[in-house]
């Protein structure tokens, strides 16, 4: 169990530190082909609709949505003695959340500037794209804990995850591998941390989520 924990997080950690040297060597930031060319797409691909979608879908990514979203659902699990449950989907959450302003700081990359943005632009460093991070952790752990449920939490929970990530390089405000890093890095901290709280017990504590005991 150990190992696997070590195993995620250390991946989890080296796809952040991979990237950051990547988009910033020896801490001199710069705009990669790649990069470049996916905001050129975002901003070629602008349009009346997306421009009015774009902006709302990109809050589902966000800790003044997802917070009390979550709190909410792990007071339902706690009062329903599910507290390991409850516990998780809210580390998860605040974890990745901290694990990218951690990493934004380290790296200090600076937002894009190579088109308009279309919204307001984010007060802090670019790399990683926080948004991204903390609904692609939530969106794990919900899976992890949905047992015989989980086909069902899978399109809804991973097409959120991709609008978020589209919507941050859409509006300007992230280059595609702030985006990038944060989803891979995100879900490695979630699968370690529900490892980490499980175990071996994973399979057998959630089916009892769909049986009403804890």
């Amino acid at each position: 169990m150990m190992k696997a924990i070590i195993l995620l997080w250390t991946l989890s950690l080296t796809i952040l530190a991979a990237g950051a040297w990547l988009v910033c060597p020896q801490g001199q930031c710069a705009t990669t082909a790649i990069d470049h060319a996916g905001l050129a797409l975002a901003h070629d691909l602008r349009g009346a609709r997306l421009d009015h979608w774009m902006p709302a879908l990109t809050w589902l990514g966000s800790l003044a949505v997802l917070l009390p979203v979550t709190a909410l659902a792990a007071l339902v699990l706690w009062r329903g003695r599910h507290r390991r449950a409850a516990g998780f989907l809210m580390l998860a959450l605040l974890g990745a959340s901290a694990l990218s302003h951690l990493v934004k700081l380290a790296v200090m990359r600076p937002r894009p500037d190579l088109f308009p943005v279309w919204t307001a632009m984010p007060a802090d460093w670019s790399y990683p794209s926080a948004h991204t991070m903390q609904i692609t952790a939530l969106a794990v752990a919900v899976v992890l804990v949905a047992a015989r449920r989980r086909a069902l939490w899978i399109l809804p929970l991973g097409s959120a995850v991709l609008l978020v990530g589209l919507s941050r390089i859409y509006l300007q405000v992230h280059f595609p591998s702030d985006v990038l890093a944060g989803t891979l890095a995100a879900a490695l901290w979630a699968g370690g941390l529900h490892v980490l709280m499980f175990g071996r017990l994973s399979a057998h504590d959630s089916r009892r989520l769909n049986v009403g005991r804890a």
